[in-house]
């Protein structure tokens, strides 16, 4: 099991494909709820994605895919 929680989400090089895909699905989640509702819930502390909002979702979403391709060419 991929394990994301306590990992530095500025920089994903050290990050496995496995961890990736878990952070990008969280993200594309994450980015649902922003669409959906008027006030998002806040996540808890624990979440890897506290405090972050749908600006920077968007963001680390693009940072994923880079780090996927620079995975795949390595």
């Amino acid at each position: 099991m991929a394990v994301i929680k306590g990992k530095n989400l500025n920089d994903l090089s050290d990050w496995n494909d496995k961890e990736l895909r878990k952070l990008k699905i969280n993200l594309n989640n994450r980015l649902k709820v922003f669409e959906a509702a008027d006030k998002p819930k806040e996540l808890p502390q624990s979440n890897p994605l506290h405090g972050i909002g749908e600006e920077r979702c968007r963001e680390l979403l693009e940072d994923i895919r880079k780090a996927e391709k620079n995975l795949k060419f390595s």
